[in-house]
């Protein structure tokens, strides 16, 4: 089997973790490094990633979280949090970085920074929000495809109350939202949903070829 297929065959939204089962640190940093490469819309990643170990922490969220086991006994927990609303600085900050990486003078950029600004800054808070959540998606599926090539497991949960995590670790005062979380770690043996086949729509279902 192709690799990028057997990766996706092997990656199941796991319901038991082994909390015996540290990643370790190099892992660890090359599944940040895969999320902080992520595309996002105009590369500006409207978004900040959280990853809590603290198990006092992740013992509050529990309960948050519907009481499910994944919160406590993965080896990490990543929270994907979106940006609630933004201004220029948005832009400005991104630019100044595209700047200063690239080597360009912050005036060369004036056009694009327009550009950017005559699409986002009008839009209503409740389409920024949808939007930035949107981009923090696309960050949290490129961590779990780049674990599932780790062979380091996830599960993906929206099964969580957003105003308690956003609560219990302050997100509301920084403008952030708990959008979507993430534990990682290895599969407990006793976990028997990792011996289940795949089920997904068929290749004729699912795909239509214009």
């Amino acid at each position: 089997m192709n690799s990028i297929l057997e990766h996706r065959t092997w990656r199941y939204a796991t319901k038991k973790f082994d909390a015996t089962k540290k990643i370790s640190e190099q892992d660890l940093e090359i599944l940040l490094e895969a999320t902080r490469l992520s595309a996002s819309s105009y590369g500006l990643q409207p978004y900040h990633v959280l990853v809590i170990t603290d198990p006092k922490i992740r013992e509050q969220l529990k309960p948050a979280s519907w009481g499910q086991s994944q919160i406590t006994d993965a080896s990490h927990l990543i929270v994907f949090a979106n940006v609630t609303d933004f201004g220029e600085e948005l832009v400005d900050d991104y630019l100044a970085n595209v700047s200063e990486t690239r080597n360009i003078p912050a005036e060369g950029l004036k056009g694009y920074s327009d550009f950017m600004k005559s699409k986002l800054m009008g839009l209503p808070q409740e389409t920024k929000n949808m939007w930035t959540t949107k981009q923090a998606y696309i960050a949290f599926s490129n961590l779990m495809q780049a674990a599932a090539e780790l062979k380091i497991d996830t599960c993906p949960m929206e099964g969580f109350e957003s105003d308690k995590y956003n609560e219990i670790l302050g997100l509301d005062e920084k403008n952030l939202n708990a959008a979507v979380v993430l534990p990682i770690g290895y599969r407990s043996e006793e976990d028997e949903t990792q011996h289940l086949p795949k089920v997904r729509k068929s290749k004729e279902v699912l795909f239509t070829h214009i």
